[in-house]
């Protein structure tokens, strides 16, 4: 169903579930994601996936939809020989993808455009460590582009997502100043800093100020990590707190494979609620069957 609200209207009347992780659930579907392109590479070759995925996600209850744009860059379609112009309307596609599965829902679901951080373009980890050796300024005219695109092709917010490092934060929330859409901003973190070791406090006090961010918090991250992560972010922001943590397993960039035992506990949503968290989900590995318990909870919660 399309929002008759803003998703900031909303997230201050309620709290709002986040799907869970699309590579997943796309996995689960039969899709091969053994590419540096990741999802995004069913952008070109099979688009019914994606949208199927982002309709699983619907029928458990999330109500916002995240793009699979994470991993869609100019400069990791341009390896792939896609032109510039297609990869603006892929871009697009990600969106209206999205949009097709959220319209078709009974309640209200809002559409999130992914814009992952610069190490998931070099398919090598690198989002986990952050510290990539390169300028504000230079991060900064990475993003941008992407980011116009993805504001142009009309989503309800933009996802400045898994973000390893204040530095990149700061260079992302630049880029997107005068697209015309609302953000939120998420860290990926460890403990109490970010993956590139700042302290949370600091790299949340760039968001506090902000009227474009709309909701800050963390994702991709250990489900032990995000108690208290949220407490922070709604201390130093005051702004609504979003969280969506991984499995609890961890990824392996060189053998590029899941490893651990998953730790990721819907009822974790009650503690997240008392702390300030107003928009809920999951990330890797959390499939729709998480999110519908997640949904559930939340429903008995309001």
């Amino acid at each position: 169903m399309k929002p008759v609200r803003t998703l900031a209207a909303a997230l201050a009347e309620e709290t709002v579930v986040l799907d869970g992780g699309l590579s997943n659930q796309l996995v689960a579907q039969g899709c091969d994601l053994s590419d540096t392109l990741w999802s995004a590479r069913l952008l070109v070759d099979s688009p019914e996936q994606i949208e199927a995925a982002h309709a699983a996600y619907v029928r458990a209850g999330a109500r916002v939809l995240i793009t699979s744009s994470y991993q869609a860059t100019y400069e990791g379609f341009a390896r792939r020989g896609v032109a510039r112009d297609e990869a603006t309307a892929l871009l697009a596609r990600s969106v209206e993808l999205a949009r097709r599965a959220a319209d078709a829902g009974e309640r209200e679901v809002w559409v999130a455009a992914s814009v992952g951080p610069y190490g998931a373009m070099l398919a090598d980890g690198s989002e986990y460590r952050g510290r990539y050796g390169l300028p504000v300024a230079e991060l900064e005219r990475f993003h941008r582009p992407r980011i116009e695109a993805l504001a142009s092709a009309g989503p309800d917010v933009l996802a400045l997502e898994t973000v390893p490092d204040a530095d990149e934060a700061r260079a992302l929330l630049r880029a997107a100043e005068g697209c015309g859409v609302p953000v939120w901003l998420s860290y990926s973190v460890a403990g109490e800093q970010t993956r590139a070791g700042q302290p949370l406090t600091e790299a949340f006090a760039l968001a506090a100020g902000n009227d474009q961010v709309i909701a800050v918090g963390v994702n991709c991250c250990e489900p032990a990590d995000t108690d208290r992560a949220v407490e922070i972010a709604a201390s130093v922001t005051g702004k609504p707190v979003v969280v969506y943590p991984n499995s609890g397993e961890e990824w392996d960039a060189a053998a590029r494979g899941w490893r651990g035992q998953a730790a990721f506990d819907p009822s974790r949503v009650r503690s997240w609620g008392t702390s300030g968290a107003r928009l809920v989900g999951g990330c890797c590995r959390v499939g729709p069957a998480e999110i519908a318990e997640l949904a559930a909870l939340t429903a008995g919660a309001a």
